[in-house]
């Protein structure tokens, strides 16, 4: 079965990283595995991961607006997500962020700006700052017909480690305006952020080695705010279970690459829902086609899933197959907003 085969891979590479065999090549070898498994029952891989009660459909946190690390431009933070919560269905919530992307792309040709596409099929648009960033999703939600914060809310995924200076210990806004800002500076910049927009999800706010910053932003934001570690946790249950010893997030973002097999994903995805911590199912911004990660997202009743825009084949893949499950279900399917 394919925990004993993962609990082999383990031991065949006997490294606290998985530095003999790296953690990609098990991944190939798990996830065949669990499909194979799948395949030999004759059911769906969610079905074979998650049993009959696998029926619960993600809330899509859609990546529209790119920048930081994976865009030429001039936004310092990573992404700027619409998260389409009010829909009766997956792929109602669907349609409205494809609606909004495609307003958004109008907007933005009005005002002269590029509508290049990031690594995740964003676009990377030359704004001043990321709060003008904010405010063109602000403007393509209620142009495309929807209430901001009723039926389409925001998220971010600031990737601060890629900002901070360890000798400074500040974080620098190198893309735009250069300032250093600490912890305290950015979790007040926040604060106002979530009074002003309806952002329901933050990712990475603070450094992943910024554990007090971390603590302090949970103390200030996390009855209010999802707060993801991502570089933070890294899938690893190690650190997962220090954020929890010191309060810091209140979510956890799942990469199957990062931690290398499919038995130790689910371990991690127990550990968090053991403890409060909400489960983001995620992609990489190098992606291929295949969409095992939607698959286990309704296997595991995650509830969110990361999986980039609404175009390029390797995003578009995930989505499709969600439609596909939802359609497979049929009336079982259900959907909740997590931020309700």
């Amino acid at each position: 079965d394919l925990a004993s085969l993962d609990s082999k891979l383990i031991s065949l590479d006997g490294t606290q990283n998985k530095g003999k065999l790296g953690a990609n090549a098990m991944l190939a070898v798990s996830l065949a595995a669990a499909n194979a498994g799948a395949h030999h029952l004759n059911i769906p891989l969610f079905q074979h991961l998650g049993g009959v009660n696998a029926r619960k459909m993600p809330v899509p946190l859609v990546n529209v607006i790119n920048g930081g690390a994976h865009a030429e431009n001039s936004l310092d933070f990573q992404e700027f997500m619409l998260v389409p919560h009010s829909g009766e269905s997956f792929a109602e919530n669907l349609r409205f962020a494809a609606e909004i992307f495609h307003t958004l792309k109008k907007i933005l040709v009005s005002q002269g700006l590029s509508v290049g596409l990031g690594d995740e099929g964003g676009f990377a648009p030359n704004l001043a700052n990321s709060e003008s960033a904010l405010e063109c999703l602000m403007e393509a939600i209620v142009k495309a017909g929807y209430r901001p914060g009723h039926d389409v809310s925001l998220a971010l995924d600031v990737a601060a480690s890629e900002l901070y200076n360890k000798a400074t210990n500040t974080y620098i806004l190198k893309k735009s305006s250069g300032e250093s800002l600490t912890s305290a500076d950015l979790i007040s910049l926040y604060s106002g952020w979530v009074e002003k927009y309806p952002i329901v999800s933050i990712e990475d706010g603070l450094d992943e080695n910024d554990w007090s910053g971390w603590t302090a932003l949970t103390q200030q934001l996390g009855s209010k705010v999802q707060l993801v570690g991502d570089d933070l946790f890294v899938t690893n249950s190690q650190r997962l279970k220090r954020g929890i010893e010191n309060g810091a997030g209140n979510a956890i973002l799942i990469k199957l690459n990062q931690i290398g097999t499919v038995t130790e994903t689910l371990e991690t995805i127990q550990l968090a829902h053991q403890n409060g911590y909400r489960n983001v199912i995620s992609h990489r911004s190098g992606e291929t086609e295949d969409a095992t990660i939607a698959d286990l997202a309704v296997a595991v009743s995650a509830g969110q899933i990361k999986t980039g825009s609404v175009c390029r084949g390797e995003r578009t893949a995930k989505y499709n197959r969600l439609l596909w499950i939802e359609h497979y279900l049929g009336e079982k399917a259900f959907i909740e907003n997590p931020f309700g």
